[in-house]
């Protein structure tokens, strides 16, 4: 029992008993669970792109909505693909041939399953014949005419169909005409979401693109995803060997011992099958961030049993049996693994706290496997080691490392409790130093950066030497998708980042909508880009001008409706709009209203220049103004949401994990110590350690990014482990009668020593996903490791000094 605590050695009897007594029926019962949670593998399914962050978003929403409701270039639920025609004069007469053969071809092709194609080069045809209306038509159109005929021809389209620039690049020259690059859109006849047909189809043209020469290539969300999926895959081809690698390494010199090498293994593979079998079953999305889960139990998991092999060598090597020395190991251990549980638990789910759908996941299934893994080597680990201790007793297999780590005689031994040594003459003034350069660091850390762009979740376009020299089969595939999202944006300004969207709602057949939409893009702010003094903007009322310029009757309606003499009208609003549903411009029309009038959306061009932040303010501004319920939208908009919530999130999880931390911990010390003021000496290397990672941070120019905003919470959870270990082992010395400064020296060289072996094995696993091929995830390794190193030092630099001072406050 401990110094005035709760009693808990019934507990730690109960444990000991099956350890000792039962032990191969604890390994039968672990054997089979894991069989079971084995079951949901096949079931785990890929999330791809940044979904997991934008989904549940009012601004998303908003966005799926106006998907939904108003885009209808092509059949409702038709699924597309674009071919990007690139590096010529996609208006000159070859290259107008070579789009609509390619067109022809893949239209022909009945595999493809193509409804409709659309590209500028078919409009060019359709000038020089306006009754070319099949490809065979407008090839032969465009073969009879002459380079100066096919150029008059492109002027013409580009004077009687603007339109039709938004899907030419921007070095588009109307004179010439010229332009170097094209986008054809090809519409499919399948069901949206059937990606695997959609992937085929995407692949298959392809190789048709090959066939008319020139640079044309196929993209489209099938391949997008493909690919998406294709790099994780890679990544974790490329991060599971060399993590194995690496903890074999590191393992062998940590243990000593091929059989406690195999050993450590096995509840390593244990503990990821648990939490990636539980993934499966509760059917929870595998996300880019899930990728850091495995590297986390193995942080956790190493370090238990990594402690669990060393104690049990400490008492071995003084003469005691298996069964003492397991029992005396495990009572101070399973104490020790259930503080770090907790407060690693407390780490990783503070995450949960997270609007963010894909950080939440991470967050519970992080703090679940911290669960698993804590029964896994808590209770299975010791049992296995004593069973395979008692086989190889009177066997020809013989006893390799049996000495600890951090032994009195190792040179490592001898360097841990530096740091004691220090402390002891001035602990005050040492603490007081620290104190003084984490409030520094802290105020450092606040210059980071917060950003989100769905390029992050992408893989390199060009690969690192240092993976790229890595060969086949484990090698880097080739990735094309970076490149050609870049293509884009740098060569057509059509896309949404010049444009943003004002989703309204509610019954637009109230009288007053009209005027309300008029009257938001007045005097609009600077972000919006303005035509005089009013907003340019594409909305309902673009279609009732076209409209009433062409028919009187028309006209003389909206002109009877206008009681304000601005010509926008203030009455007759339904049937203002019935008459424009049942005219020539019905389609225009439902681009921006629905037929039930229960929406609709303004369109509005924004400054390209412009911030993300300036743009998202500015454009909800002018939601406001609606006087139904608006939302701003569009990529840009919820980008900047998702940057909000990232920071918020980063903010949040922080304080939580901080928060509940310091409140277990002053918690858990006063139950089983008696002495709650032991908590609050533990945190204090800890957040020393997230000052630091957060001032590394804003000098290395790391923003808070969709994996990094997790890492401060998560350096808590990992880091709390080296320091929760130290704790424990200096307050059991202390008890048993030594004096701080030994209690100390004992706890450094014996506690010390597992703790070196963990963060080295920990560091060298989560740096593999250096070797990741999507710089997010490689920037996340370097971070994990850093976190790693910079908490073992915290632990036996900064820890010390606030022991000695609890002491003499408390002690």
């Amino acid at each position: 029992m401990a110094n005035g605590g709760v009693d808990y050695q019934p507990v730690l009897d109960v444990i000991n008993s099956w350890v000792t007594g039962r032990p191969k029926t604890i390994i039968v019962v672990f054997f089979v669970v894991t069989a079971l949670f084995a079951l949901g593998l096949p079931y785990i399914e890929i999330a791809p792109g940044e979904g997991g962050f934008t989904e549940g978003t009012d601004e998303q929403e908003a966005l799926d909505a106006v998907n939904e409701e108003f885009d209808r270039p092509f059949a409702e639920g038709a699924e597309t693909t674009q071919l990007i025609q690139r590096n010529e004069n996609v208006l000159s007469r070859e290259g107008v041939l070579r789009m609509l053969r390619l067109l022809q071809r893949v239209e022909n092709d009945a595999s493809l399953r193509v409804r409709e194609g659309s590209a500028p080069a078919q409009g060019v045809a359709t000038v020089l014949n306006n009754d070319a209306e099949t490809r065979e038509q407008q090839i032969r159109a465009v073969e009879a005419a002459t380079d100066a005929e096919v150029r008059s021809a492109a002027r013409t389209l580009l004077d009687r169909n603007p339109s039709v620039k938004g899907s030419l690049s921007n070095d588009l020259n109307e004179e010439t005409p010229s332009a170097s690059a094209s986008i054809a859109i090809v519409e499919h006849e399948i069901p949206t979401g059937d990606g695997d047909e959609l992937e085929r189809i995407q692949t298959d043209m392809q190789d048709t693109t090959d066939t008319v020469g020139g640079d044309v290539v196929v993209f489209g969300s099938a391949i997008f995803d493909s690919e998406f999926e294709q790099a994780l895959v890679d990544s974790l081809s490329l991060m599971v060997p060399a993590v194995i690698v690496l903890i074999l390494f590191f393992l062998l010199f940590a243990y000593r011992d091929p059989i406690d090498l195999v050993l450590g293994l096995v509840s390593l593979f244990l503990a990821v099958i648990w939490t990636f079998g539980f993934v499966g079953h509760a059917r929870i999305p595998f996300n880019q961030m899930m990728v850091a889960v495995p590297p986390l139990l193995l942080a956790v998991g190493i370090d238990f049993g990594i402690h669990a092999v060393n104690r049990y060598r400490e008492e071995r090597v003084t003469g005691k049996d298996p069964y003492e020395s397991m029992i005396i190991a495990n009572e101070q251990l399973v104490v020790a693994f259930f503080i770090v549980t907790g407060t690693t638990a407390i780490g990783f789910g503070a995450n949960m706290t997270s609007d963010l759908p894909a950080i939440f996941d991470f967050g519970f299934v992080a703090s679940l496997g911290i669960i698993f893994t804590f029964l896994i080597f808590g209770i299975f680990l010791p049992a296995a080691k004593l069973y395979l201790d008692e086989l190889r007793e009177g066997t020809w297999i013989p006893e390799f490392g049996t000495q600890p780590l951090g032994d009195e005689d190792s040179p490592l031994g001898r360097l841990l409790p530096v740091s004691a040594h220090v402390a002891r003459r001035a602990p005050v003034v040492m603490l007081v130093v620290i104190l003084l350069m984490t409030a520094g660091a802290g105020y450092v850390g606040t210059g980071v950066d917060t950003e989100f762009d769905d390029e992050e979740f992408l893989p390199y376009e060009d690969v690192p030497a240092y993976i790229d020299v890595i060969p086949e089969p484990l090698g880097p595939g080739d990735y094309q998708v970076r490149g050609l999202v870049t293509f884009l944006g740098d060569n057509f300004e059509s896309g949404e980042s010049n444009e943003v969207t004002v989703y309204v709602e509610g019954p637009i057949y109230q009288n007053h909508v009209l005027e309300s939409v008029y009257r938001a893009g007045q005097e609009p702010p600077p972000a919006i880009v303005t035509d005089g003094r009013r907003a340019e903007s594409e909305s309902i009322l673009d279609v009732m001008d076209e409209y009433a310029e062409e028919d009187d009757e028309f006209a003389a309606l909206v002109a009877r409706s206008d009681l304000t003499g601005n010509g926008i009208p203030d009455q007759n609003v339904r049937r203002i709009y019935e008459e424009l549903l049942a005219s020539p411009y019905e389609e225009e029309a439902l681009t921006y209203i629905t037929e039930d009038l229960q929406s609709m959306r303004v369109i509005y061009s924004v400054d390209a220049e412009a911030s993300q932040q300036a743009i998202t303010t500015d454009t909800r501004s002018v939601a406001d103004r609606h006087w139904l319920d608006a939302t701003a939208t569009g990529d840009t908009i919820i980008f900047e949401t998702v940057t909000e919530l990232l920071l918020a999130s980063a903010i949040v999880s922080l304080s939580v994990a901080l928060g509940l931390t310091v409140v277990f911990l002053i918690l858990i010390y006063w139950l089983l110590e008696g002495r709650p003021s032991l908590g609050l000496a533990n945190t204090v290397p800890i957040v020393s350690t997230v000052a630091v990672l957060a001032a590394t941070m804003a000098v290395l120019d790391i923003p808070f990014n969709a994996l990094t905003a997790t890492i401060l919470s998560i350096t808590i959870g990992i880091g709390i482990d080296y320091s929760v270990h130290i704790t424990h082992r200096f307050i059991d010395e202390y008890n048993a009668g030594q004096d701080a400064h030994t209690a100390l020296v004992r706890t450094l060289r014996g506690t010390g020593g597992g703790i070196t072996g963990s963060m080295i094995t920990t560091a060298g696993g989560v740096g593999a996903l250096v070797l990741s091929v999507t710089p997010m995830l490689a920037q996340f390794g370097v971070l994990m490791s850093l976190s790693v190193i910079l908490s073992y030092l915290g632990s036996i630099i900064v820890l010390p000094p606030a022991l000695l001072v609890w002491e003499r406050v408390f002690g």
